[in-house]
């Protein structure tokens, strides 16, 4: 019986090779990133609108 399992070191290279091989997603598709990244914009200036009128409406209750 061997000391060191061989299946795990060849099974360790066919990982290495399979992340060497992948391609990069974001760059075959930089238009669904763009969209992405416009609707995360719209969602954090809609988000930062209705904080903001929750903390005047706060304020002015409170005065």
């Amino acid at each position: 019986m061997a000391a060191i399992d061989m299946s795990l070191v060849a099974r360790s290279e066919a990982a290495v090779s399979h992340l060497v091989k992948r391609k990069n997603w974001a760059a075959r598709e930089p238009g669904v990133i763009l969209v992405f990244a416009i609707i995360g914009a719209v969602a954090i200036l809609l988000i930062g609108l209705l904080v903001q009128k929750r903390i005047s409406a706060r304020k002015s209750a409170a005065q």
